[in-house]
């Protein structure tokens, strides 16, 4: 049975400049504190291997997914000046991927289209 859940949620990965750790570290903070604010944002959390760096977010929608990178747009250029973005994903219900492909396009996301599951 599909989901009618429309979440959505973007996966990036980013590799941090040699010596720039701290200094991505201090952006991540202002990335949740902007974020905190979103009220269709349903977790924003950074998680770090080394000086690889995954930031874990959800949104109610594409439409809140595409609200809060317009919100953080000028923290994610500072961003990709002290880092890499190596990966990007894009997972939810077709319907709401369709809203992001043409935005997200410069950044070249793989797209995972939800098919089943439940949430509670």
């Amino acid at each position: 049975m599909a989901s009618q859940d429309k979440c959505c949620t973007i996966v990036p990965y980013f590799k941090v400049q040699n010596g720039k750790l701290e200094a991505f570290k201090a952006l991540c903070e202002r990335f949740v504190e902007k974020t905190n604010g979103e009220p269709k944002c349903l977790y924003y959390e950074f998680s770090f291997d080394g000086d690889q760096a995954h930031c874990r977010e959800g949104y109610e929608d594409a439409d809140a997914l595409l609200a809060h990178l317009e919100n953080v747009g000028s923290l994610l250029e500072e961003a990709l000046k002290i880092s890499e973005l190596t990966r990007l994903e894009a997972h939810g219900p077709e319907e709401e991927l369709a809203k992001l492909r043409e935005p997200l396009a410069a950044l070249n996301p793989q797209f995972f289209t939800l098919e089943y599951g439940f949430r509670r």
